[in-house]
């Protein structure tokens, strides 16, 4: 009888933890991920439009751009950091476009999204003219429902 106890007992922990890892559908986060992403590079974003942003992220987020970023360390103030460099560049594009061109599923852990994009602006600190069109690769390690590690990379 205990023996037949225990089993239950383990059989409804592990499909609870299961419910738990298939709550978020990842394929639908990948693409609000990428709708609140793009909203802030938009030349009227608004710290709104950040804050949905960061919204997604965990407090200790870690972060590489390569080749401008390389470590992701996950840091305590992660997301402070995040919203202070994002806010020195919110509102600098005058025109801004982008397209998701695929998504990738890794178990319930990781999203890969492609995309490319382009801008024109004016670099906040330096004035000077900006444009370009990129092709972008984020992965983006998930935990508990939130992106945790995002690294960028460049085409």
């Amino acid at each position: 009888m205990k023996k037949l106890l225990s089993m239950i007992c383990c059989f409804l922990i592990s499909t609870a933890a299961l419910a738990n890892e298939s709550k978020i559908d990842l394929n639908e986060f990948a693409q609000q991920y990428f709708d609140i992403m793009i909203a802030t590079q938009a030349p009227n974003a608004t710290e709104q439009d950040l804050e949905r942003y960061l919204a997604l992220l965990t407090d200790d987020i870690g972060h590489s751009h390569l080749p401008y970023v390389t470590d992701d360390s996950r840091l305590k103030d992660g997301k402070q950091q995040m919203r202070k460099g994002m806010t020195f560049y919110l509102g600098a594009h005058s025109k801004y476009n982008a397209e998701l061109l695929n998504v990738f599923v890794f178990n319930h852990s990781a999203i890969a999204i492609r995309y490319k994009n382009s801008a024109e602006g004016i670099h906040p600190e330096s004035k000077q003219a900006l444009s370009y069109t990129r092709t972008m690769m984020e992965v983006l390690e998930i935990e508990d429902g939130k992106v945790a590690v995002i690294r960028k990379y460049h085409e």
